[in-house]
């Protein structure tokens, strides 16, 4: 995401990849205004010629939207921003819908400026640059699973079975030779060159699995970790245990991860941690917050009770030299911090 203007209560931004669209899906909650460049049918072109309709010209022009609702895929290009007309050459109080994509240019405001919580996302993610997505790939003597790594969540790629031996067919290598020859095939389809891969496992079989990747001529920049369970559980520990910070380390999904598995951790051994609106609220209270986590959207919720109780202790949490990381839930860990309410406090000294 790059930042073209700086606006009276907002900014101007260019958005550059998919990643940038989360970010642009929380920025832009309901009440905030989008604008930019768009399509709206001019109903005066519309005219009977020959006993035949001609229908209305859709004509290009910059449209102002007072957001009502957003609708975004996590790990597309789209991304759907509905509300009201509020500035347009035609149609001022219809209803329209911005789609918005990867190269798209908007125009973010809201009355009085952003909230904080805006800003410090947005900061976030200006910072972040393009960086680049990561291939993860959990390697087993008899599967083999692809996962991308992108800045705010893990997408499954594609899954691979041994079919025709299983576990029993283990000391049968040209069996496994061909599944890992068929599969790092398949893997040079979906990650280019230029995109770092993470090879991890429990055992010796992704080393064996690297051998075949280099002679199909992968060219990538590749990782290869040792992990203590395969599976998706290996993705996991990949990202929670820092065993691939060399590759990944810079990734706001890995600071995420981290985060909330060290609080889950706090939670089964009965440390320094808080969860709850009303536990997280008095620990902020003390100064007690650390590190606050929690998931983005109830920042901005509809319900303006809930809204503001959070923001408020978000606010506090930072003026007390405490952080605040603001999580997506299009990941494991992500979907742990929704079963404790969607928040997550690290603490500085255990409260009572």
């Amino acid at each position: 995401m790059r930042r073209i203007k700086r606006l009276d209560e907002g900014v101007r931004l260019r958005l550059e990849d998919e990643d940038d669209l989360w970010a642009a899906a929380q920025l832009c909650s309901a009440g905030a205004c989008v604008g930019m460049l768009s399509h709206r049918r001019d109903s005066t072109t519309g005219t009977q010629s020959d006993s035949r309709a001609k229908s209305a010209e859709r004509k290009p022009m910059w449209i102002v939207l007072e957001v009502q609702e957003t609708a975004f895929q996590p790990f597309t290009d789209n991304l759907r921003i509905h509300g009201i007309i509020t500035e347009a050459k035609i149609d001022i109080g219809s209803h329209h819908t911005h789609l918005i994509n990867p190269g798209s240019e908007i125009e973010l405001t809201r009355v009085g400026g952003l909230s904080r919580a805006d800003i410090s996302l947005l900061r976030e993610t200006l910072s972040a640059g393009r960086r680049a997505k990561c291939g993860l790939v959990v390697v087993e003597s008899d599967e083999i699973l692809i996962f991308e790594v992108a800045a705010h969540g893990i997408r499954d790629v594609s899954q691979f079975s041994m079919r025709g031996g299983g576990k029993k067919a283990d000391d049968s290598t040209s069996v496994r030779r061909g599944f890992f020859e068929r599969v790092a095939k398949e893997t040079r389809l979906v990650f280019k060159d230029k995109m770092p891969l993470v090879l991890c496992g429990p055992g010796m079989a992704r080393e064996q699995f690297e051998t075949h990747l280099r002679g199909q001529g992968a060219q990538n920049q590749i990782l290869n970790t040792a992990t203590s369970i395969g599976g998706r559980p290996a993705a996991n520990e990949v990202l929670a245990e820092g065993l691939a910070d060399s590759v990944l380390g810079e990734h706001a999904l890995v600071q995420q991860v981290r985060a909330i598995e060290e609080g889950l951790k706090r939670i089964s051994t009965g440390g320094a941690v808080s969860y709850g609106p009303t536990e997280i609220a008095e620990a902020a209270k003390q100064g007690a917050v650390e590190t606050l986590v929690i998931e983005a959207s109830m920042l901005r919720s509809s319900d303006s009770e809930s809204r503001e109780h959070w923001v408020k202790i978000a606010s506090t949490v930072e003026s007390s030299g405490g952080s605040l990381i603001q999580a997506s839930v299009d990941h494991d860990s992500g979907q742990h911090l929704l079963g404790f309410g969607g928040a997550i406090a690290l603490l500085r000294w255990k409260t009572e």
